[in-house]
């Protein structure tokens, strides 16, 4: 997916965020796949 060493730590904090919201212990593939589409859209300019 192309992402830097920082983006894939934001990726982690936000799944993990959803993952506490969903009263989970560990962080799963959809709390994964849910932080990936808070992400911003890459530009083509």
């Amino acid at each position: 997916m192309n992402l830097t060493a920082r983006s894939y730590f934001k990726v982690i904090k936000v799944a993990r965020t959803i993952a506490d919201l969903d009263a989970s212990k560990e962080i799963s593939v959809n709390h994964i796949a849910e932080a990936l589409q808070y992400r911003p859209k890459d530009s083509e300019f």
